[in-house]
């Protein structure tokens, strides 16, 4: 690929990359471990990601169990859960903390859905606003006579064809995570 191109597929496979991972966060009735990703505990005096300081597993469809390195970091992992939005209670035995997921009610289910649509939209805005970038970027080396008008052409041409791959990545991921969150 033209080194001139590189630059602009690499932000828009980043743009892409940050709505899977948003996706991860969103939680469809299934317990799946990368809704905890962003939530911080405190470790003794330092932010750690919760997965540095104890074992996530799913021993059931709509149960995460977490088991802390460390008996002392139960309560820390517990309080950073009930603050989080998570919206969970989670319960303890003292050695391990539970976070049982409730089914999810249509209402719900269909608000999940319109905010997945939502990041879906403003990830192909993002990549819509690269390839706006790149055709400036392009005009302006054209003007500088460093490239000629039909090579301009062709490296919008290139961007529209990186456009239009996205796009259609982010139409594939938005309509199977519909499908998951819809799916009882």
């Amino acid at each position: 690929m033209d080194e001139r191109l590189q630059k602009y597929d690499n932000k828009m496979q980043k743009s892409y990359d940050n709505l899977l991972e948003e996706f991860g966060s969103i939680r469809a009735g299934r317990a799946n471990p990368h809704v905890l990703d962003k939530l911080k505990v405190d470790y003794y005096g330092t932010p750690t990601g919760l997965q540095q300081v104890a074992n996530i597993s799913v021993p059931e469809p709509r149960m995460l169990l977490i088991q802390p390195w460390e008996p002392s970091m139960v309560r820390v992992i517990e309080k950073a859960i009930l603050t989080s939005d998570l919206g969970i209670n989670p319960t303890n035995d003292g050695k391990v903390i539970r976070l049982a997921f409730p089914e999810l009610t249509e209402e719900r289910r269909k608000d999940l859905a319109k905010d997945v649509k939502k990041k879906g939209e403003a990830a192909k805005v993002a990549v819509r606003n690269i390839r706006r970038d790149a055709n400036d970027a392009f005009k302006k080396l054209g003007k500088s006579s460093d490239i000629s008008e039909d090579e301009v052409k062709e490296l919008e041409e290139k961007v529209q064809k990186l456009t239009d791959k996205y796009i259609a990545n982010v139409d594939k991921a938005v309509e199977e995570k519909t499908k998951e969150i819809l799916t009882v």
